[in-house]
């Protein structure tokens, strides 16, 4: 018996030092060193995309944030990401951005992606702080002065932007004067419910995306319970044409002049959608290494693994980290052979 435990013993140390030695040997290979780090000082006039800014005055877009800062232990600010980098999408095409929220005042952020050099930016800049700290109450805004208006995601969306008569109103009014409706994550929640003038209900019929279930029921996974539904029942209930992409993937849809995306990775495209309903072309803009990413996993899941690594090899700049996240969602999920897959397109 004691033989066989140390031979058992001497198995397992070994197997430790092969699999240590591999994993070493794998993590040398992924070279995350080489991925550049954003950095946290980054400012406004830093943001290449910015050099090009629009000069003609093409009006106000409303960006609207949640006033609701925690349901239970969670936290339900606004997404940090989702109202950056659509605040300097909007700013670079010629739009003021004003930001409101249900109750007004500060407004309550969650940062919980990883953050790049727009990001940054905003928690630098003074403007945009000044915005979020005194945001206008959501009942006493003219949808007449504004363009289009955009329900910014975060958890909190469910609890105080569903059923909001104010919420409802302003994206009904704003869409019956011709304007932009744009919401992106859980924003759409402020979609459902709202009738236009005509009797019919904004979403009924319309394509739109939002977060989905398996998205939040993967994070949350009591999320039943939790909130009051959950986001994909309720754009269907509402008579919406709901459709989405792989878990966690960027996916935007535009119908005419409502625009809604996903996930907080949807957020660029999603706001350069809404320059384009407003009949603009979006300034160039290159994509960020997080978007080279998205596209390479958006190849993966619709042409497989060979066409991905095609693709790979023509996105160098693109976020290893991202796709990695990934390939540990496919290994969550007990897809082994698509988590090995995955990790391939890092390398």
């Amino acid at each position: 018996m004691v033989k066989l435990l140390k031979n058992a013993a001497l198995g397992l140390v070994a197997f430790l030092i092969v699999a240590v030695a591999g994993f070493a040997l794998w993590w040398s290979s992924v070279d995350l060193g080489s991925q550049p780090v954003p950095d946290p000082k980054t400012t406004p006039s830093q943001l290449a995309y910015l050099s090009q800014t629009v000069t003609e005055d093409r009006g106000t877009i409303l960006a609207v944030v949640t006033s609701t800062g925690r349901a239970g232990d969670i936290n339900t600010g606004y997404e940090l990401t989702e109202l950056a980098r659509a605040y300097y999408v909007f700013k670079a095409n010629g739009y003021d951005v004003q930001i409101a929220s249900p109750k007004g005042g500060p407004a309550p952020v969650n940062i919980d992606d990883e953050l790049t050099e727009p990001d940054y930016a905003f928690l630098n800049d003074p403007e945009a702080q000044r915005l979020v700290r005194r945001t206008q109450k959501l009942a006493d805004v003219d949808h007449a002065d504004f363009v289009a208006v955009y329900f910014v995601g975060g958890k909190g969306a469910m609890f105080d932007f569903a059923g909001n008569p104010d919420a409802q109103n302003l994206a009904a009014n704003i869409y019956d004067a011709g304007g932009v409706v744009g919401a992106v994550c859980h924003g759409p929640a402020a979609l459902i419910g709202a009738r236009l003038a005509d009797g019919a209900m904004l979403l009924d019929g319309k394509a739109v995306a939002g977060f989905t279930n398996d998205e939040e029921l993967f994070l949350i996974p009591e999320a039943r319970s939790v909130f009051p539904f959950l986001l994909e029942d309720g754009l269907k209930a509402d008579g919406a044409r709901y459709s989405n992409a792989p878990k966690y993937l960027a996916h935007t849809v535009s119908d005419g002049r409502l625009v809604t995306g996903q996930n907080p990775w949807s957020t660029w495209s999603m706001a350069e959608a809404m320059v384009r309903a407003l009949g603009h072309q979006p300034v160039v803009r290159a994509p960020s290494p997080e978007e080279l990413a998205n596209d390479i996993l958006a190849t993966y899941h619709a042409n497989g693994l060979e066409a991905a690594l095609s693709e790979r090899n023509s996105k160098a700049g693109r976020d290893k980290r991202h796709i990695l996240l990934h390939a540990l969602i496919a290994l969550m999920d007990g897809q082994l052979m698509r988590a090995y897959e995955i990790q391939r397109l890092a390398h």
